[in-house]
């Protein structure tokens, strides 16, 4: 072996050439010198040239074996499973409506046709059939949306190839070539997937295209009309196609109670079902507290929308009678209210239906004139309590201004008194409970509770959280939410709801003040219109206490029931307006025919 050179600089005997510029340098990185690099380039090798190959190696890459939970659904197939859990769910919201309110047996048709309306209006309706997503076809192909949803099409079509590509044998058929160029779902994908082939390659010097983020396209659950609060909106529309005269706060009552299943309805649903759902699925399925009585009205008066105008079917109008009779009782209201209130609604076109495109366009004298008047689409009981309160107003003012009728007809006089009817409101809005005494909404703590209250509140909690029964044994939910048996069958006593204030019965007396030089005021005069758009303003103590016990009775905001009764207040305002032109023209016709008849 021949000696190795040494450095002459340093005597390092350590080179090493360098792989960019092809110079030997000694570990101290001095240049050798008198050094001639050949190099040879080829470029086309000879038929006797020698080629060195890489040989590949034959050793497998162990896979990673995967943890995921084989029975949990996903893709379309999970999202058939969801809108089973929520058809359950609604049986069961179905069955304890008929229970508690005795409603008949028509209410379970009613509500079964109304969901059938709803899945077809969702915006991406489920799949009629569990597995038409994973096995696609020419023949059968699951019900897609119309309006463009580009994104889910392409998921569902991903997730059928995943599952497709996971069965055995499945994608070795020799008649898969054959049914793809047959099926024309599948030549127009292919010719997309070309069209961009061609168009990223002619943009290729530019730059390469942007590809969309997953989550964009990921489906979720959850979606405004996918929650299950839209069962509610199907319970509501059932109610009004029978007419029933219930509110919102009805709804929410019994879902803070937890007689109406909404809250935590996993417990009550079978293991079967609930082994193949993942925890975003049951998030989805279990909402924390109850619905926005606006959010829920929205939901329900969209559904009687669309429902109308995609298949004719009309919503009755709201059982108004009773409603308005139990908003005049919130305010501690007599009978003449009652009527008075009928009247003034009357003149206020007041809207009966669930959405505003359900009853006759406005009367239109110009071209700018609307087709409806803003809140016409309003909560139906906001409006007639809202109703109920401008009456108030037109007797007493609710200003601090006294006011006393002159004449003994008036039905001013069948009224009690403003003091008195204020303190039955107060101390009825004190009294009245109109969520759940245990519903999250509550301030109670059961450090301070008595031992009938916390013996209530641990009933309380077993019908809450406990499950509905053994959930190792399997149930048949069809037997048990409408058993074929209709025996009558032991009911526990329900003392988890509260008891009622007692509405106090108003008696009339407001006097009459007959002294013609007295200059008090009288019931409709200097009728005060607040602006809910004024944020610094304050209204009066006696029109705020009214203003709050309407807003707890309907379970909305102060402000919007201010508002609403703003704008109804300015329409009255029009329409005597109006009323008054046409008096003063028609007084006006006849002393000009008199004057005529006398010359």
């Amino acid at each position: 072996m021949a000696p190795r050179r040494r450095c002459p600089i340093c005597g390092s005997k350590q080179w090493h050439k360098e792989p960019s510029s092809g110079l030997i340098t000694c570990s101290e990185g001095h240049v050798l010198q008198n050094y001639r690099n050949e190099t040879r380039e080829v470029t086309e090798l000879g038929p006797h040239a020698l080629k060195k190959r890489a040989l590949k190696s034959t050793r497998k890459k162990k896979e990673r074996e995967s943890r995921a939970d084989p029975r949990l659904y996903h893709g379309e197939r999970a999202r058939y499973h969801y809108f089973q859990c929520l058809q359950l769910i609604l049986r069961m919201q179905v069955a304890a409506l008929t229970k508690l309110w005795e409603l008949p047996p028509e209410f379970e048709i009613v509500c079964r046709d109304v969901w059938a309306l709803h899945l077809s209006l969702v915006p991406d309706p489920p799949p009629a059939e569990p597995l038409s997503a994973v096995h696609p076809s020419a023949d059968t192909k699951p019900d897609l949306p119309t309006g463009g949803n580009s994104s889910g099409h392409d998921e569902s079509d991903e997730d059928a190839g995943v599952e497709t590509a996971a069965e055995p044998g499945h994608g070795e058929s020799s008649s898969s070539s054959g049914d793809d160029e047959d099926d024309p779902e599948m030549a127009e994908l292919m010719r997309q997937a070309e069209e961009t082939s061609s168009s990223s390659e002619d943009e290729g010097e530019e730059g390469a295209q942007k590809k969309v983020p997953a989550h964009r396209t990921k489906k979720k659950f959850g979606r405004k009309y996918d929650m299950p609060v839209n069962n509610l909106a199907v319970l509501v529309v059932a109610c009004w196609t029978l007419r029933l005269p219930v509110t919102y706060m009805d709804f929410v009552r019994l879902i803070e109670a937890y007689d109406l299943p909404y809250l935590d309805p996993l417990r009550l649903l079978p293991e079967s079902l609930i082994i193949h759902l993942t925890k975003h699925t049951k998030r989805a399925l279990s909402p924390e507290h109850a619905p926005a009585i606006i959010s829920l009205h929205g939901l329900a008066s969209r559904l009687a929308k669309l429902i109308y105008s995609t298949y004719q079917v009309q919503t009755p109008e709201m059982n108004a009678a009773p409603i308005l009779w139990r908003a005049v009782r919130a305010l501690c209201g007599t009978p003449t209210l009652y009527v008075l209130t009928k009247k003034v609604a009357r003149v206020l076109s007041v809207p009966l239906t669930l959405h505003r495109t359900l009853s006759s366009p406005l009367h239109r004298v110009k071209k700018k004139d609307p087709i409806w008047h803003k809140y016409d689409s309003a909560v139906p009981e906001v409006s007639l309590i809202a109703t109920v309160i401008i009456v108030l107003k037109m007797v007493y003012g609710l200003d601090g201004s006294s006011r006393l009728p002159d004449e003994r007809n008036d039905p001013a006089c069948s009224l009690p008194r403003i003091d008195e009817l204020l303190d039955h409101i107060k101390r009825l809005d004190e009294m009245a409970e109109e969520h759940h005494r245990f519903s999250a909404n509550s301030q109670m703590s059961i450090q301070y509770m008595e031992d009938d209250t916390l013996d209530d509140y641990l009933a309380f909690c077993e019908k809450a959280l406990l499950p509905l029964g053994d959930r190792t044994i399997e149930r048949n939910a069809a037997v048990d939410f409408f058993p074929l048996d209709l025996k009558k069958q032991e009911t526990q006593k329900d003392m988890h709801q509260p008891p009622m204030a007692e509405l106090a019965t108003m008696q009339a007396t407001l006097l009459v003040d007959e002294d013609e030089e007295d200059d008090s005021l009288r019931p409709g005069e200097k009728f005060i219109i607040y602006n809910t758009l004024d944020s610094l303003g304050t209204l009066p103590q006696q029109y705020d206490a009214v203003i709050k016990r309407a807003a707890h009775w309907c379970g909305v905001h102060d402000d919007y029931v201010a508002s609403v009764a703003e704008r109804f207040e300015r329409r009255l305002l029009r329409w005597w307006a109006r009323r008054t032109e046409r008096v003063d023209k028609s007084e006006a016709d006849e002393s000009q025919n008199e004057d005529e008849d006398e010359s």
